[in-house]
């Protein structure tokens, strides 16, 4: 089979693999339908995750279709159509027993990092019962794509972390996937503001698209601080920000946003220390929060799909197909130029 690896710093290439076997009674073998690339897969590339081996397939996102199952799989059989989840969870540990799923003592982290991921032909999936979701019937796949990760993601460490609630003010500092992904998951919560900071103009448009309340082209900290002085009421600030990007001048932006009493919830994937002004936050009564998505609320967000609550549809700017994926990766690199958000990439 084709599976895209990592080459090492900087580099990707698509390479022959035999074709993954059952190796544990409670796993599956599933044949991709449709991939993705995620921020963290840049990061791979980047040098920042070096517990990523040479050699490694990449990706943990997707759909697929069931080849085989293992004696233990209860609740799938082959032919069914599946949606993937991020996160690899045992179900039974003490950790997944409280939904961190994402420190799972023998999953968490695993596709596309400890164990070949979603980038290729076929992959052997663990614990296929609690890592495996039904696709719904009549299921757009396309927008599908997101509800493996970043909508997850946006929903779990910048909605439910950030403790959006009816009426207050939302800040999300950077307009990219996830930071899109958080304000459609804001808007369930009904909050009385979403405003974005960003430096890229199409990414601000796509935002008003999903909900924003209001945009702004912001370069740094002080001058996001001047120029929506009007959401912030006595509490001198936001009540949520979310940080969906992942440098220290950005998560110095959250800091200046934040109000009196507010939540700062980190999602952005950090590659470098930061500055925490503790000085000045401690006396504001702020929280903050970080977290790696733990996918546990992939059944919920299915449900709203189902019910017509959820349109993920803008997330998905690019499509190419699997032998194109050497290219995908260019242009997912290059979002700026490309205005690439989220790029789904088709199997034959």
């Amino acid at each position: 089979m084709k599976a895209l690896t990592f080459d090492g710093v900087g580099k990707v290439k698509v390479v022959d693999k035999d074709k993954p076997k059952l190796e544990l009674p409670n796993q599956a073998v599933l044949k991709l339908v449709r991939t993705t690339i995620c921020g963290s897969d840049l990061h791979i590339l980047q040098g920042h995750v070096p517990t990523v081996e040479q050699g490694r397939t990449l990706g943990h996102e997707g759909i697929g279709v069931v080849e085989e199952v293992g004696a233990e799989v209860k609740n799938f059989k082959k032919g069914d159509r599946v949606l993937i989840a991020c996160i690899t969870s045992c179900a039974t540990c003490s950790f997944c027993k409280k939904s961190l799923y994402d420190a799972c003592k023998t999953g968490g982290w695993r596709l596309g990092h400890l164990h070949d991921g979603t980038q290729a032909e076929y992959i052997l999936m663990p614990y296929a019962d609690s890592c495996l979701y039904p696709i719904p019937e009549g299921a757009d796949e396309r927008s599908l794509l997101v509800y493996s990760d970043i909508l997850p993601t946006g929903l779990e460490v910048g909605v439910l972390r950030g403790h959006v609630t009816p009426g207050c003010t939302v800040a999300i500092v950077g307009a990219g996937p996830v930071g899109l992904a958080a304000a459609i998951c804001a808007q369930l919560y009904s909050p009385g503001a979403i405003v974005f900071f960003d430096k890229d103009e199409f990414r601000l448009e796509v935002a008003k698209k999903v909900g924003a309340t209001e945009c702004y082209k912001a370069s740094d900290a002080k001058e996001a601080r001047e120029v929506s002085k009007k959401w912030f009421s006595d509490k001198d600030g936001f009540d949520v920000v979310i940080e969906a990007v992942g440098v220290p001048e950005t998560f110095l932006m959250c800091q200046e946003l934040v109000g009196i009493g507010g939540n700062i919830a980190n999602v952005g994937v950090h590659g470098t220390k930061v500055d925490l002004h503790i000085d000045k936050l401690w006396p504001r009564s702020t929280t903050i929060s970080m977290a790696l998505v733990s996918s546990h609320t992939i059944p919920m967000l299915l449900d709203l799909m189902k019910a017509g609550k959820l349109d993920t549809s803008p997330l998905i700017t690019h499509d190419f197909k699997f032998d194109e994926i050497e290219k995908a990766y260019d242009v997912f690199g290059r979002a700026a130029e490309t205005k690439a958000l989220k790029v789904n990439i088709e199997f034959d």
